[in-house]
């Protein structure tokens, strides 16, 4: 009678135990999954900041390397100019490139195209035989990823013979520069030269 009993009792636990055990899992499991949906959504944000500050920083990377390689051009423009390289000069500018002229608020001629730019750039320089380009500060206007425009200062000493005087011309310019990157190279476009100030004395 007494086993009779405790099997009956025994059948009575086991009967309320299951459902006891699998609430306490079922909830054990919800919190469990929250838990990994809150892990995963953190990680996609994060692996999405992280892309977008990866991006940020190429971008910011590749205005610094087009800010330099536009430097580049007009320095280099100023280093052929003084060793009279002009055939590798023009090659800073696009096919069509323009250069106008402005001399005391007053415009003065346009050239257009490498070859007009190397037969006048060649003839004015031959009359010196000290060329001296001096840049100074440039700031760039505007920029985009395929265009630019900048605005750059210049001392230009030239030093030939006038009447048979040793005379040195002193010019002060600041260029106005717009840009154009053709396969991925930096080029000049259209600049206007404008002579603010020209001072020319006898060297003694």
């Amino acid at each position: 009678m007494k086993t009779r009993n405790l099997r009956i009792a025994l059948q009575a636990t086991s009967l309320l135990t299951p459902p006891v055990a699998t609430s306490v899992f079922q909830n054990h499991r919800m919190q469990t999954m929250k838990t990994i949906l809150i892990a995963l959504t953190f990680a996609i944000v994060t692996v999405r900041a992280s892309s977008a500050d990866a991006s940020s920083l190429e971008r910011r990377i590749a205005i610094i390397e087009d800010k330099i390689a536009i430097k580049q051009v007009v320095d280099t423009f100023s280093e052929l100019a003084d060793t009279k390289e002009i055939d590798k000069q023009v090659q800073l500018f696009t096919k069509d490139g323009v250069v106008d002229s402005i001399s005391n608020g007053k415009p003065g001629i346009s050239l257009k195209g490498r070859k007009q730019l190397d037969e006048a750039f060649t003839a004015y320089l031959s009359n010196f035989h000290t060329v001296y380009h001096q840049n100074g500060q440039q700031t760039i206007d505007e920029l985009t990823e395929t265009t630019a425009k900048a605005t750059a200062y210049c001392r230009v000493i030239l030093v030939g013979k006038q009447d048979g005087k040793e005379m040195k011309t002193t010019m002060y310019v600041i260029y106005k520069d717009s840009f154009v990157k053709q396969n991925d190279q930096w080029l000049i476009q259209h600049r206007t030269s404008n002579f603010v100030r020209t001072e020319v004395e006898e060297v003694k």
